[in-house]
């Protein structure tokens, strides 16, 4: 934990040399290439590298401390850019930022400007901040940082506590939106709710998606509490949009709603999913959303969950519009909507064709995001062997996120993304020798190796109806995006 200033110039010019020859590596190509984006120059993308890595020397985003008053300090002295646009705020344990994408696409595509912002981010840090459903470019996200360093220094001298990365992005992404300016905000809790730093807002529409345990290192092992911790986000007078809960996470929503006289959309009453089909390249649904039903739409991303996400993001797009039975949204904007929807990491087909296997990547880092995966990659792929990929972080449940993809996985090779928290390999390997077998295990501790040698294993079952799905967590899916040649979107 550090503040922002305090760097000699012979010390910044080291910093920036290194940064430079960091980016000439990257175009070069590496492990985990982050090549210089096309609408940047390679002197831009530098000054991007060197702001994130001025971030990265601050109290990083996954410790949370119980207080909002450093975040709200510095919207305040920032003009509240927070308050100038209605805000559908989300929470939740998984589901949050493909929920969030399908509630831009439904805002957009009804006409309103829109800004998006998500954590973690899986390849670039400028994913987080979205206007017009795009990534704010790297130059426009130093330009921010610079408009808001001088307020987190004032912030910072007060102390006794230093602003986190996590809480300057939110202020960054707060910032961007007035000035872009949008007409609405959606925005995604970092960890928790009650106390994450985008609980500054009020919003309009709080959702809440299916809540379950992940981050016990910082919120416990205690479900009904991390409810309560997650339920904080729901302000008095807002619409609580709520995902299907276990009976005991929906009363303490319940309970919180009435406290605060929330008003309250709940899936499987007033909205959800009337049907569900399977189609090439994703699904087709009838959603009953608040103004009524609409069929016929197509959604291009695999996976029950992922039906339910859209549930969620109609019934949340509905309410913070204002929409119902006396005026519904047209039903061709929702279809259209939702029919170029895209959730990158999210069970995303990275390649395929004739005589080689079709890779998939998904960020599921838990056994319940593992357990959805699971049920999508039996219910709508075919493969005749498939192979995982699989590195997760020290404080997750590997154990948990092993024993649920195991019934569908022929073999196993465990490896290690590039993040500090990320598991030593043999590690994982020898948890995943006890769940598997030692038989159906290999230890790889580099990624592209891993992937290599998983490619080579999905091969021995033949030249079609082979796989090879790479998980664990966002790190290590987001690195397979960039192997693959994928631009953060």
């Amino acid at each position: 934990m550090s503040s922002a200033g305090g760097t000699g110039d012979g010390e910044r010019d080291t910093v920036e040399d290194g940064v430079i020859a960091h980016v000439l590596e990257a175009i070069r190509g590496g492990d985990t290439p982050d090549v210089v984006p096309a609408q940047s120059t390679a002197a831009g993308f530098a000054e991007f590298l060197a702001v994130e890595a001025e971030l990265d020397r601050r109290w990083p985003e996954t410790v949370m401390q119980p207080s909002l008053d450093r975040i709200a300090t510095l919207v305040d002295l920032l003009g509240e850019p927070h308050r100038g646009y209605p805000v559908v705020h989300l929470t939740g344990t998984n589901g949050k930022t493909s929920t969030a994408r399908m509630v831009d696409a439904l805002l957009s595509e009804i006409g309103l400007r829109t800004g998006r912002y998500t954590s973690p981010h899986l390849q670039r840090a400028t994913e987080r901040i979205n206007v017009d459903n795009r990534p704010i470019a790297p130059e426009r996200y130093v330009e921010v940082f610079r408009d808001v360093a001088p307020f987190v220094d004032m912030v910072d001298a007060r102390g006794p506590v230093a602003l986190s990365k996590f809480e300057i992005l939110t202020a960054m992404g707060f910032a961007a939106f007035a000035d872009a300016p949008v007409e609405a905000g959606i925005v995604e809790v970092g960890l928790g709710g009650r106390w994450d730093a985008t609980n500054v807002v009020d919003g309009t529409v709080a959702v809440i998606t299916p809540i379950g345990l992940d981050h016990a290192e910082y919120l416990g092992t205690d479900v009904l509490g991390i409810a309560r911790e997650k339920a904080g986000i729901i302000k008095p007078g807002a619409v609580a949009v709520l995902a299907a809960q276990d009976k005991a996470v929906a009363e303490v929503l319940l309970e919180h709603c009435a406290e605060v006289d929330a008003q309250v959309a709940r899936e499987g009453a007033e909205f959800g999913v009337v049907d569900r089909e399977v189609a090439i390249g994703g699904q087709r649904l009838v959603l009953q959303g608040l103004g009524g039903r609409i069929d016929e739409i197509f959604l291009p991303l695999h996976g029950e969950h992922q039906a339910g996400n859209a549930a969620l993001a109609l019934a949340a797009a509905e309410a913070l519009v204002g929409a119902g039975p006396r005026q519904p949204l047209d039903p061709d904007a929702v279809r259209a909507a939702f029919a170029r929807v895209t959730s990158p990491g999210r069970l995303e087909r990275l390649a395929a064709g004739q005589g080689v296997p079709t890779v998939l990547a998904d960020a599921a880092h838990n056994p319940a995001g593992a357990r959805a995966l699971a049920a999508a990659l039996t219910t709508e792929f075919r493969f005749a062997r498939l192979v995982g990929v699989l590195g997760v972080m020290r404080e997750k449940d590997a154990r948990g996120i092993l024993a649920e993809l195991e019934p569908v996985l022929q073999e196993v090779v465990v490896t290690a993304n590039s993040s500090p928290r990320a598991m030593d390999a043999d590690e994982l390997g020898a948890l995943a020798a006890e769940v598997f077998g030692a038989g159906r295990v290999s230890v790889e501790p580099v990624l592209r190796a891993a992937l290599e040698q998983a490619s080579e294993l999905a091969e021995e079952g033949g030249e079609s109806g082979v796989g090879v799905v790479v998980t664990g967590s966002v790190v290590t899916a987001g690195e397979t995006r960039a192997l693959f040649g994928k631009e953060p979107e």
